[in-house]
């Protein structure tokens, strides 16, 4: 380690939901065992990140590509920890800590530059500084040739992640490896014809969990869908923007413009025990349930072939999250009898729950 201001680490660093540090922390460790990589998770409660340190952190962040990590908001690469800044200089020892300045004939490191701080309660008042510095950072970082003079997304980002005013990482993404939005939240809007705050959940998890080859391909005009445990309609209406055409299951009554649009089916019939006439290709699900009966009954749609893809959330208990999302994942691809993709993400929008993507598996993938 060297003997300064900062120190170099090796390893990764996460961020996630405040509060649930211990499920990326446990969901780091098993990983970075099955692939071998030895490590350990640093963390503190309701600080919304965890670093992994470990010896190969070069090869750990290969093993775990970010699209599969369930409880991470974003990976990234880290290079160096900064305690003790002086409020005066922080640049300085950033520039340090980075690889040495490029000649005029070398491209520069990164395409850009993301200032950031925990989404948490104590993180939120480091906005400014981060926002602040960075308007400093960047003309020092573009002298020292070491960042694009404009954005480039084919160059890695450097990340400055503030944990404290005195106290920052620097760590690394690749843009086809990591999420594309600061602090890795897709900024969304409450669409004001919108039935409830559930819509963006869906609008969410079509965003990060389907590629845009697969949105373009996969929700496309005249398609049909089932929403279960569809009340009062968000889900639903996300579906109707993109001209599918929906049957809503659910016992309690839909929002009237939902049905207006003449899109939607409402059927008063429990989501559990309902079963399409004819294959779908769509079904979503945001049933409060058990976890391990939605995916059941998730897995039970695919293997009687009632939909050929599906969106649905797994509600999770209050402990043991990371074992019981494991547990719930594994008994779904088991029991659905066909080769799927799977896709699993806590999404900002999510609560205690975790919301997963499933597609047939194409060749190659």
């Amino acid at each position: 380690m060297a003997n300064w201001a900062g120190r170099i680490i090796d390893g990764l660093l996460g961020y996630c939901r405040q509060g649930f540090e211990p499920e990326l922390a446990g969901e780091l460790t098993d990983r970075a065992g099955r692939a071998g990589i030895a490590g350990y998770a640093r963390t503190e409660r309701d600080s919304g990140y965890v670093v992994f340190v470990c010896d190969d952190a070069d090869a750990l962040n290969r093993a775990l590509p970010f699209s599969t990590l369930v409880f991470a908001r974003q990976k990234l690469r880290l290079v160096a920890e900064l305690r003790g800044l002086d409020p005066a200089d922080r640049i300085a020892p950033m520039l340090a800590a980075l690889p040495a300045a490029r000649t005029a004939s070398q491209a520069p490191l990164y395409g850009e530059l993301v200032m950031e701080h925990p989404d948490s309660d104590a993180g939120k008042p480091l906005a400014g500084l981060a926002r602040s510095l960075g308007n400093a950072l960047r003309p020092a970082l573009r002298q020292a040739r070491l960042l694009s003079a404009q954005d480039n997304r084919r160059l890695p980002r450097l990340h400055v992640f503030f944990v404290a005013g005195d106290h920052a990482l620097l760590a690394t993404s690749l843009p086809a490896d990591s999420a594309p939005w600061p602090l890795g939240v897709p900024r969304l809007r409450m669409h004001k014809d919108a039935p409830s705050r559930s819509a963006l959940k869906l609008e969410e998890a079509l965003l990060v969990l389907l590629t845009d080859e697969e949105r373009a391909r996969l929700l496309k005009e005249g398609m049909v869908a089932a929403d279960l445990g569809a009340a009062p309609g968000g889900w639903t209406w996300v579906l109707t923007r993109h001209r599918l055409r929906v049957t809503a299951i659910d016992n309690g009554p839909l929002r009237q413009h939902v049905l207006d649009t003449g899109m939607v089916q409402h059927l008063r019939a429990d989501g559990f025990s309902w079963q399409p006439p004819h294959p779908l290709d769509w079904m979503v699900c945001d049933m409060v349930e058990q976890p391990r009966r939605v995916a059941e009954r998730m897995a039970t749609w695919f293997r009687e072939g009632w939909c050929r893809h599906a969106i649905f959330n797994l509600k999770l208990p209050m402990k043991k999250r990371w074992q019981e999302t494991q547990l719930c994942l594994a008994q779904f691809a088991e029991q659905a009898g066909r080769p799927l993709s799977i896709r699993a993400k806590q999404l900002y929008h999510d609560r205690e729950e975790i919301t997963v993507f499933a597609t047939p598996r194409t060749p190659g993938s």
